[in-house]
């Protein structure tokens, strides 16, 4: 009961987004990317590290998901540009572009690009651990600005991998859900 009811949401949300214009497209990314920022006051800190444990890399991956591809990289680079111009809406309530996590919200922008292009693709999960490790890549990168290249490792990437690696097998798990959801008619 509850599978079919699952499937049939899935599967008329797909429908109902098929048919919609840029417009409408577009002010779902507005709403992702509101979402992002809700998302990043859910927010644990670590004494050792500037970068938080947040939910925002589970509403990054669902954004590539729900929106595709494009749509979905459009939804962060909202967020991103809505931070940088003084929205507090990053993690805690803040905001601006000189800060040591914003690597990381660079790395949405490409992480849910990714997301978008592997829920199309068999390899799901890896797809999200990928996107995952993009975030990475781009936190570290530009926390380096800020610290030194040996506690790189230790202060941006080692403490988030196990709620990481979490967040991202749901959202995989999530995204096969949703996509047999799209798949499947009832």
């Amino acid at each position: 009961m509850i599978k079919k009811l699952w499937i049939k949401i899935w599967y008329r949300y797909f429908e109902i987004y098929k048919i919609l214009g840029i417009a409408e497209k577009i002010l779902l990314s507005i709403i992702f990317s509101i979402l992002t920022g809700l998302s990043a006051q859910i927010y644990v800190k670590l004494p050792f590290t500037p970068v938080p444990i947040t939910l925002q890399t589970f509403t990054v991956l669902l954004s590539g998901i729900l929106l595709g591809k494009n749509y979905g990289c459009l939804s962060q680079i909202f967020y991103f540009i809505g931070g940088v111009s003084g929205i507090g809406w990053f993690y805690g309530g803040t905001a601006g572009f000189l800060r040591p996590t914003t690597g990381y919200v660079i790395g949405f922008i490409f992480a849910s690009y990714i997301a978008g292009y592997f829920s199309e693709r068999k390899n799901k999960i890896i797809g999200m651990i990928i996107a995952s490790l993009t975030i990475y890549f781009f936190g570290i990168i530009w926390l380096k600005l800020f610290y030194p290249v040996k506690n790189l490792i230790l202060i941006g990437v080692l403490p988030f991998i196990p709620f990481d690696i979490i967040k991202g097998l749901i959202a995989g798990l999530f995204t096969e859900s949703i996509k047999r959801g799209k798949d499947e008619k009832i």
